[in-house]
């Protein structure tokens, strides 16, 4: 059982539904994601498991820190592109919580001090 914030809780299910359907096209996987993007997931969740802003955070495309390696914000970029439009389809709930999270202002940048 995860002591996610149900924010942080959701954003996880997103990105791992993004992912799953990304691979299922693009690398012909069943239902569990290959070694690749099984890497991204893990990287994108722990990257959520750290977030300085918790359960106020917007979407990581928003926020004012860029986390994410260089590269891996490259594939995520990648997967979120494919797989968002067809979110609507696959997930609709999950997809428009996205889009409102998305419209939800940056924090400012904590301190770390």
């Amino acid at each position: 059982m995860s002591a996610d914030p149900p924010r942080i809780a959701r954003e996880k299910r997103t990105v791992q539904a993004m992912v799953r359907l990304y691979c299922r096209d693009h690398h012909g996987s069943g239902g569990t994601p290959c070694a690749e993007c099984s890497e991204l997931l893990d990287y994108a969740t722990c990257r959520l498991d750290r977030c300085p802003f918790g359960p106020q955070k917007t979407t990581c495309a928003n926020c004012p820190i860029h986390c994410y390696k260089p590269q891996m914000r490259q594939r995520v970029k990648e997967v979120m592109q494919y797989a968002g439009p067809r979110m609507l389809l696959r997930h609709p709930v999950l997809a428009v919580r996205h889009l409102l999270d998305n419209r939800r202002k940056p924090a400012p940048k904590p301190d770390t001090h």
